[in-house]
């Protein structure tokens, strides 16, 4: 992909895991405060974090999240059935990719784990 704008810092984190813990709203919420603090990120608001049970198939129930981010922000998508995670980290400053992948992997107990930076 061409770098079509050189002079804004970006990074980018996609993360994908198979998890072991048992995760509630409460869960999503504690991850999407302390991932930032982590990897020394500003927050500028709460996280948003939308359950997605009951509402279309059932194995795809779980959490939809986000927190904003002076520097822009963090996603994350819940499965809870699966135990699957899908998160994006997105910045307008660097931070360390080894330091955000032990988190989650601590976090959530992961067992299974892949991941990209672009």
């Amino acid at each position: 992909m061409k770098d079509i704008a050189p002079d804004i810092v970006r990074k980018r984190l996609l993360v994908e895991a198979k998890y072991a813990i048992s995760v509630s709203e409460q869960t999503v919420k504690d991850f999407l405060l302390q991932l930032p603090k982590t990897l020394e990120l500003r927050i500028y608001a709460d996280p948003i974090i939308h359950s997605a049970d009951n509402q279309g198939k059932l194995e795809n129930s779980g959490y939809d999240a986000f927190v904003p981010l002076i520097d822009s922000g963090i996603y994350i998508g819940i499965w809870s059935r699966q135990k699957f995670l899908s998160s994006v980290i997105y910045t307008c400053k660097d931070f360390s990719t080894d330091k955000a992948i032990a988190f989650i992997k601590g976090f959530f107990e992961t067992t299974e784990i892949e991941f990209k930076e672009f």
